[in-house]
């Protein structure tokens, strides 16, 4: 299985960065008005924002190559947590499209958003 490639410092993404957490619970309201609540997942799904600034050719490179080897979305990678450290073994991107900016010489970026699956 692909694994998130790391930056040259080890780090997974760059500051400012972001992660939430997403918990989903549906609402059942019964005839009498009354409401009972319950949890579609037992625990929450975790998804990051991966920001990359001033990322050389040979880091670029490497991220577009693991982005076409996972096929955007459609893969499946393992995924540190970088405030935890803990590996997260079913993620997969959002989104399809991998749009990287060039900003100076031997200079670019981009950013990804990750998902944990839930299967």
């Amino acid at each position: 299985m692909a694994t998130f490639p790391k930056l040259k410092t080890g780090a997974v993404l760059q500051y400012p960065a972001t992660r939430h957490l997403k918990y989903a619970s549906e609402v059942v309201r019964f005839v009498d008005g009354a409401e009972q609540a319950y949890r579609d997942w037992p625990s929450a799904l975790r998804q990051w924002v991966v920001q990359l600034e001033l990322l050389d050719e040979a880091e670029m490179s490497e991220l577009e190559g693991f982005f076409r080897s996972v096929q955007g979305r459609s893969g499946s990678f393992v995924f540190t947590d970088p405030w935890t450290g803990v590996e997260y073994p079913d993620c997969s991107l959002v989104n399809d499209v991998l749009n990287s900016e060039f900003t100076a010489e031997s200079q670019s970026g981009t950013a990804l958003v990750v998902r944990e699956n839930r299967r």
